[in-house]
């Protein structure tokens, strides 16, 4: 009785699909909600990530388009299943959540916290659903939930060496065209960026410096978001699903060359502020868009695909207005009426266990990137006007701290809020100088990693880098809360000058004489070391500097110990637990074989008749879907006997309970439809269709008959 059910009317079934739906989404967002609140705040303001504003909208659709699905398969039990693997996909749910956030914690002890997190997102949404639902909800939601890996930011390494390709691939094209067009034209490279420059009829030269930016790697990725969610949803076949994906890779590239080339025509022509009008205007979501429509073009006319089927004709059979009481149709096996979804004071368990287990993760939760108090002030007024500040970095004994400049170059290119550098100098001149170097930004793409721009993106181009890497690691800067930075030392080519620079990133409060605002910062210790072979002397001092500074800025949130601990050994802790989970899904799988082979035994003892009836069902499975229908014909083909489809009905549900038949659910271009399996494998075929299905005279009757 303690399981009993607690019973629900059936117009009270959304109340119960609304609990459990509503119970997923905020656990999600309680412990994904900060991510998500820098990853669509990120996009809101850089062309970067602006693809993910769309993802919300495309991911709806998708669990719409499911719909019908879901409902059908939603209130499925296994209640045939034995006791050894009836509650293993529960089991599983709860070892892919663990994993998920024992991954999660594990990333917020990394320098690509955020990264991490949205990695883990998609398995989370998984574990939750498999221990709310079950595993054919799961299954139905495996593209919507894998659709969600868009939102993790594109790390900056990959995104700029493909950048930097496409950028000199794009430039080396647009050039050839607008000379073989008659256009003057020169293609030469300043800040490792292309740049195009043409001749006006009027002599006057003008340039186009081809940088990431125009590249088209930020309308690629956000092409390709609706080039998968496009494939996806059409009608058809799986190789012209694929074939959507591979044509519109290239066709995103091509559209950028035609966008270049326009641009340099316009310029050309008309001069440089109309064509950076249009070079704004063509860029982005304009080239997704126009992309988008060519890729269903083609994939129309071309392939010869439909997003939505033809409408069949109407079965009369399930008609809506039918008053029949069955569930699906006998005639085509649509399901009319899904069972009624109810809730078991077992489900009751898992909603409270899990709304409980949250809500003390996020009691110890960590923020995405350190928090800082922020130094006291950054710019302050003076007689001259403003000035920036030296308040914003403690005094460390031992060296003398001053401004040096403000990089407004640099700010531009990089579309920075502000870009300072300070300088510590050594009082007896007996340590090297130190830079520190501070970004500040309103969105953490804007802060672009060291090894990036001077390693990643030169060799993407087939360029020799203009520094020589000697090492690359991260450093532990702070222990609680833990603040990761990347050491990293390289020599210039041209000088044999080795530079050295310890950089991080966090969150602060900055503030000037009017405002106070919370904004990303990296902050870069450089120093330009005399004697570069002792570089484990030169990252503890840097690291005692970067201490110093952390400190000074005063951390916001502290973490608790076991926060620590778990994020410390989160990595250990998930493999193991992803283990256990390969473990149990073996024993699952196996158990699952095991189930059929011994249902080779019921199946022997099966009557003439009902033995013919389940190879009826498995012959059906090698031709078609085995619906009510094709078995009927199935039948009536293999005995030259028609058989009625009440009676069959019946003979599928008996066999349903030996186990050698299990009824079950199939996605028919995402309409449900009943169909029937064989639960049966045998290892020598001693009895074979054509010898028990031999046609008999019309008027021939079976023991069953006279029965």
């Amino acid at each position: 009785m303690m399981w009993k059910k607690l019973h629900i009317r059936p117009t009270e079934t959304g109340i119960a699909l609304g609990l459990k739906t509503a119970t997923l989404i905020v656990v999600t967002l309680a412990l994904f909600g900060q991510d998500l609140t820098i990853v669509f705040s990120d996009a809101l303001q850089s062309e970067t990530t602006s693809y993910i504003l769309a993802i919300p909208f495309l991911f709806s659709y998708l669990i719409y388009r499911k719909r019908k699905m879901l409902r059908a398969v939603i209130p499925l039990e296994h209640k045939n299943q034995p006791k050894e693997t009836r509650h293993i996909p529960t089991i599983a749910g709860i070892l892919l959540t663990i994993v998920a956030i024992l991954l999660y914690w594990y990333g917020s002890y990394t320098f690509t916290p955020l990264e991490y997190h949205m990695l883990t997102l998609p398995v989370f949404v998984a574990g939750v659903s498999l221990i709310f639902f079950n595993t054919q909800t799961v299954w139905q939601l495996a593209f919507p939930t894998a659709f969600l890996l868009f939102l993790v930011p594109p790390p900056s390494e990959i995104l700029y060496t493909i950048g930097a390709t496409l950028s000199v691939a794009s430039s080396e094209a647009s050039n050839a065209i607008v000379n073989a067009l008659g256009i003057p034209s020169v293609l030469t490279s300043e800040y490792n960026n292309p740049t195009l420059t043409i001749t006006r009829p009027d002599g006057t030269p003008l340039a186009f410096a081809v940088d990431i930016a125009c590249s088209g790697i930020y309308s690629l990725i956000g092409f390709f978001l609706f080039a998968a969610f496009i494939a996806y949803i059409i009608r058809d076949k799986p190789w012209k699903k694929a074939a959507i994906l591979v044509t519109g890779l290239p066709l995103i590239y091509l559209l950028n060359i035609v966008r270049i080339t326009t641009i340099l025509l316009i310029g050309f022509q008309y001069g440089e502020e109309l064509a950076l009008q249009v070079f704004h205007l063509l860029g982005g979501w304009i080239l997704v868009f126009l992309g988008t429509l060519l890729l269903l073009l083609m994939s129309e006319k071309v392939l010869k695909t439909q997003i939505y089927s033809n409408p069949a004709e109407k079965c009369l059979q399930c008609n809506p207005e039918s008053q029949s009481a069955q569930a699906f149709c006998l005639s085509c096996g649509r399901i009319i009426k899904p069972p009624d979804i109810t809730i078991n004071r077992r489900d009751l368990a898992k909603l409270t266990a899990i709304a409980l287990t949250i809500i003390l993760l996020t009691s110890i939760q960590a923020p995405v990137f350190t928090i800082a108090q922020g130094p006291p002030i950054v710019m302050i007024s003076t007689p001259s006007g403003q000035q920036v500040s030296t308040e914003i970095l403690p005094q460390i004994a031992g060296y003398d701290l001053s401004f040096w400049y403000r990089d407004t170059d640099f700010e531009a290119r990089a579309q920075q809020d502000m870009s300072l550098l300070y300088l510590y100098s050594s009082v007896n001149d007996s340590e090297d100088l130190v830079f520190v170097g501070i970004e500040i930004a309103s969105t953490l793409s804007r802060l672009h990693p060291w090894e990036t721009c001077l390693v990643s993106v030169p060799e993407s181009r087939g360029w020799q880098p203009r520094v020589t890497q000697i090492e690359l690691k991260e450093v532990q800067l702070a222990q609680n809360p833990p603040l990761i930075g990347r050491f990293f030392v390289f020599t210039y080519v041209a000088t044999d000058e080795t530079q050295a620079v310890l950089y991080w990133r966090e969150t602060a409060r900055f503030a000037t004489s009017l405002t106070s605002e919370q904004k990303y910062v990296k902050l870069s210790l450089i120093v330009y070391p005399e004697n570069a072979e002792d570089l484990p002397s030169i990252e503890n001092r840097l690291t005692s500097m970067a201490t110093a500074i952390t400190n000074y800025w005063q951390p916001i949130i502290t973490w608790s110990q076991i926060t620590l601990l778990i994020s410390q050994h989160g990595a250990s802790l998930a493999a193991i637990t992803s283990i256990l989970l390969a473990v149990i899904a073996t024993f699952y799988i196996l158990e699952a074989k095991r189930g059929k082979e011994a249902n080779a035994d019921a199946y022997r003892k099966l009557s003439k008749t009902n033995k013919q009836v389940v190879d009826i069902i498995r012959q059906t499975e090698k031709e078609t879907m085995p619906t009510l229908n094709n078995i009927e014909t199935t039948y009536q083909k293999a005995t030259g006997r028609p058989i009625e489809e009440q009676k069959l009905l019946q003979k599928l549900s008996a066999l349903e309970k030996t186990g050698t038949v299990e009824s079950a659910i199939a996605n028919q271009r995402d309409e449900p439809i009943q169909i029937w399996k064989t639960q049966v494998t045998l290892k020598q075929e001693g009895f074979k269709l054509e010898e028990s299905t031999q046609k008999r005279e019309p008027n021939a009757k079976t023991p069953e008959d006279l029965a």
